[in-house]
């Protein structure tokens, strides 16, 4: 494996839950895709702020996922063509679809993500693979 890049973002959640209250939680259903939102609107059911750190993750997941890969927020790249979800173990992965899954394909893109929140941030950590040495000038 050959490294393609790699993104990290870190987040202050109370900058997402001012943003959260701004939209009235419209937020959350344009950044999260639905399997995420799925999880989101369960955890946020049980506890806010655990919702609030899940967005805030899973927020930052994206925003290092296209540092990584070298797009940044722009096409294929969209907030909802990327989700990080979470395997029976726990570890976290990042599932593309669409277009976005595509390109990854196209270019032998794999990901890897870490996440992690405390009560004032979250960060993610984001390695793109290929098999081959592609670059992102590929």
């Amino acid at each position: 494996m050959a490294i393609y890049g790699i993104g990290t973002d870190i987040i202050q959640i109370s900058r997402v839950a001012a943003v959260m209250e701004r939209t009235e939680g419209r937020f959350a259903s344009r950044v999260l895709g639905p399997d995420e939102l799925r999880v989101y609107e369960a955890r946020n059911a049980r506890s806010a702020v655990r919702g609030l750190a899940y967005l805030c993750t899973r927020f930052s997941a994206k925003e290092a996922f296209s540092k990584a890969i070298g797009t940044g927020m722009h096409w294929p790249m969209t907030w909802r063509a990327v989700q990080t979800l979470n395997e029976p173990s726990g570890r976290p992965v990042m599932v593309a679809s669409g277009e976005l899954a595509q390109w990854l394909d196209a270019r032998g893109i794999s990901v890897r993500v870490t996440i992690s929140d405390e009560r004032d941030y979250a960060v993610s950590f984001v390695i793109a693979e290929t098999v081959d040495a592609a670059s992102p000038a590929a």
